[in-house]
């Protein structure tokens, strides 16, 4: 027999030494069986379709093996087999403005106090997940190595989370209202800054409302020289002018136009009482408006909604207060908000009812007029909105707008994998994409406040327990 050499008996060792285990099985799992089947399920596809009655969905593998009618239908050999009757079957909601950071109170509070935006990486991937949100783009990131770590390890399977889509740190000019964002110093800083990190793996870009024309076009190419795509939450550069410099996505709708400030000054943000001024007697239907419509849609610049965040700040409305919104609240978070919250109901400085609707009135316009319309929650403002919470409510708000809630639903998960050119994988239920399935109890279709009803979650057709996951983080929210 012969001896192994010591080279030989060397590298064994060290080969098993640098193996990486693997990842233990998440505690959040239900289903993860090879083969599951979903019977006596109504199905809304995500492309608009009409909901389909008492269908069977057959997940292998990760995968949208079939959707056939329940009647009839043999489980394939093995199969696990869930009866899911009274409960539709949706698409994996794709948000378009969810960031892993929140206004935390606890380090906002206090005169003289820095505004710091501190990341949940523990409780939003999994409150995200919870509430049916199987993809994100973080739209702008204040700890960009964060959240490129937590991909990679939500990617492994160690994290239980949605899929990630990293937009890079945040594109801002001079006059950052928070240290965590970088002031950009020229074109060349702007050109540099998108190459970094388009070489450490983000996806997208996001420029800040102090850019000015000569920065934000600079950024444009060069992202756009990586095949990558930059979208805005403007107000020194003009929505007119950023599409004309070819920019791929516009945030929040009209609260970040200054395109009808009389007075503008070039590179200048007028502020938002300005913006809000300055079209507080523009109707949505006449021509000034509708003109912004028509170049927007035919620059091919697609919009944002972030009506959650939004809402927060109207003190007509009542805005509704779901317990597990406050239950994944910190004390003092909760406090902080609980506060806000009054202090807008009884008056003081919110929004009007009419600007809210007027944003809601902008954007079926704009879908109307041949405009694509993303959706995200944005989980800033005064607090109340929050990881996968937020996202159902974007949905339900967009039928209060005028879509039909077929419509709503497309908008949420279609139209997000569609921009991110990903609907060949996943955006819509469709065998041979991803089974990104969240089961709901109620029919959406016909009431969609039903969307925010979840019971189930499957992620590359992987089951995860949506109790624990929101368990797991109870009273977090404001720290981590």
């Amino acid at each position: 027999m012969r001896i192994p050499s010591l080279l030989l008996l060397l590298s064994l060792a060290v080969s098993a030494q640098t193996t990486t285990p693997a990842p233990p099985r998440s505690p959040f799992i239900q289903h993860d069986d090879p083969v599951i089947a979903l019977v006596n399920v109504r199905v809304i596809d995500g492309t608009g379709a009409p909901a389909k009655d008492d269908q069977a969905i057959v997940i292998r593998g990760g995968k949208i093996e079939s959707i056939t009618a329940a009647a009839g239908f043999k489980p394939p050999a093995g199969a696990k087999v869930l009866d899911l009757k009274g409960r539709t079957a949706l698409p994996g909601i794709v948000g378009m403005h969810d960031h892993f950071y929140y206004p935390s109170p606890a380090i906002n509070a206090g005169p003289g106090n820095l505004a710091l935006y501190p990341e949940h990486a523990n409780s939003f991937p999994r409150l995200y997940l919870a509430g049916g949100v199987t993809t994100v783009r973080t739209t702008g990131s204040v700890e960009t190595y964060t959240d490129l770590e937590l991909k990679k390890l939500i990617d492994s399977g160690r994290q239980a989370g949605p899929r990630i889509f990293v937009t890079g740190p945040y594109l801002e000019g001079k006059g950052a209202f928070t240290p965590q964002m970088h002031e950009l110093r020229d074109e060349a800083d702007s050109r540099e800054t998108v190459n970094y990190w388009a070489d450490r793996g983000v996806t997208s870009f996001k420029a800040y409302m102090n850019i000015t024309r000569a920065q934000l076009k600079a950024a444009i190419d060069a992202a756009h020289a990586r095949g990558l795509k930059v979208t805005g939450h403007l107000c020194a550069v003009t929505f007119r002018e950023a599409a004309e410099l070819g920019i791929d996505n516009l945030e929040h709708g009209l609260p970040a136009s200054s395109d009808f400030v009389a007075d503008k000054k070039p590179d200048t943000c007028p502020g938002g009482q300005a913006m809000s001024r300055s079209q507080a007697d523009l109707d949505v239907k006449g021509e000034k408006m509708q003109e912004l419509i028509r170049f927007l849609v035919a620059k091919k610049v697609a919009i944002t909604s972030t009506l959650p965040v939004f809402e927060q700040f109207v003190g007509e409305r009542k805005v509704p207060l779901p317990q597990g919104v406050l239950d994944a609240m910190a004390p003092q978070a909760q406090a902080a908000y609980l506060a806000t919250r009054n202090r807008i109901q009884n008056g003081t400085g919110g929004w009007t009812a009419a600007q809210l609707k007027r944003e809601m009135d902008f954007e079926y316009a704009f879908v109307k007029a041949g405009g694509t319309l993303l959706n995200g929650l944005d989980p800033t403002g005064i607090g109340g909105v929050i990881a996968g919470y937020g996202d159902q409510r974007g949905i339900v708000l967009l039928v209060e707008a005028g879509f039909t809630p077929l419509e709503a639903i497309k908008i949420s998960t279609y139209n997000g994998a569609e921009f991110l050119g990903q609907l060949d994988k996943f955006g819509t239920l469709t065998p041979g994409k991803f089974a990104d399935i969240v089961v709901v109890s109620g029919n959406p279709a016909e009431k969609i406040t039903d969307v925010e009803k979840v019971e189930l979650v499957f992620k590359e057709g992987v089951g995860y327990d949506v109790a624990k996951l929101r368990e797991s983080v109870r009273g977090t929210v404001g720290i981590r």
